[in-house]
């Protein structure tokens, strides 16, 4: 069991209106601010009882903690009274990624496999109600050396000159396989799920990155409209994946533009530059969540008339 510590939720709709997800099960995949979601999620459904029972249903999805792993590639739990389950699972990219040399895992590179989603996705689908992806910041070269991964396409090595020279245009090419494939499991009835891809995150640095010292410290207010130069900020990758497709687009980049006071800044805790990509919580990933529930509901709304 775990107990939660109380923080302000307790007037969320969600924490109010949770039983539209009662046995049901919510996954969210994708990278740290993927993760974020999830962590604001969870504690708006405890609605600040620090008391709240959750069950750790982690090994029933096949997320326990590799040997010699820093952490689990993710985590389930389930909250007892609703029979909901809310999982995270880490996919920075949404990429299958396999192993090249299973005898030399710590040293070998990764096939990452640009038109296949990640091994967890394909497994668990069936089993979710709902499903929120995410990808975005891990699409650049320090990552992908880091990491070791490298790109594969149709099961072997990639040869598309451009997707190696354009981190942008493989994102973009993920993007559609990935969302071509869940909208194929939809029209097939081998999942059920409400699929939804959420748009990019804003980052706000400025005079800088995160490792050149870059900020987001100028202001304590959100920014206002008159304020926001430029026509509306979107995610296009996802929004032309999505068309005419089973999958929906969480649109959460314009509204959070205007929040660049809300970063954790230069309040992490190893005080080591800021973190203007992070948010802190509570906070705005919160209205992402009260989005996607209005969504939820909005289409559980729709189908029980149509019944």
């Amino acid at each position: 069991m775990f107990k939660f510590i109380n923080v302000a939720y307790d007037q969320s709709p969600l924490c109010k209106n949770s039983y539209r997800m009662r046995n049901k099960v919510l996954a969210f995949v994708g990278d740290s601010i993927g993760r974020q979601q999830f962590q604001s999620l969870i504690c708006m459904l405890t609605g600040g009882d620090d008391e709240a029972l959750v069950e750790d249903v982690s090994k029933s999805y096949g997320l326990e903690k590799p040997q010699g792993s820093i952490r689990a590639d993710g985590i389930a739990l389930r909250f007892i009274e609703s029979n909901t389950t809310i999982i995270y699972y880490w996919s920075a990219t949404l990429c299958e990624l396999q192993l090249l040399n299973q005898t030399s895992p710590e040293e070998t590179e990764y096939a990452m496999h640009l038109d296949r989603p990640s091994t967890f996705i394909q497994k668990y689908v069936k089993s979710m109600d709902v499903l929120v992806l995410n990808t975005g910041h891990h699409w650049n070269r320090g990552k992908m050396n880091a990491n070791k991964w490298v790109m594969y396409v149709d099961g072997k090595p990639n040869s598309n000159q451009r997707l190696f020279r354009d981190l942008g245009l493989a994102r973009n090419y993920t993007i559609h396989k990935v969302t071509e494939w869940l909208h194929n499991q939809r029209e097939r009835n081998l999942t059920m799920a409400d699929i939804y891809v959420r748009s990019l995150s804003p980052r706000h640095f400025f005079n800088g990155e995160w490792d050149t010292g870059g900020r987001c410290d100028n202001n304590l207010v959100p920014v206002e409209e008159r304020n926001v130069s430029g026509r509306q900020v979107l995610d296009h990758a996802f929004e032309s994946a999505v068309f005419e497709t089973r999958v929906h687009l969480l649109n959460i980049t314009y509204l959070s533009q205007f929040r660049d006071e809300a970063h954790i800044s230069k309040y992490k805790p190893d005080r080591s530059g800021q973190d203007c990509l992070h948010w802190c919580l509570p906070g705005v990933p919160d209205v992402w969540n009260e989005l996607l529930y209005a969504e939820i509901l909005s289409r559980d709304t729709r189908a029980t008339k149509y019944m």
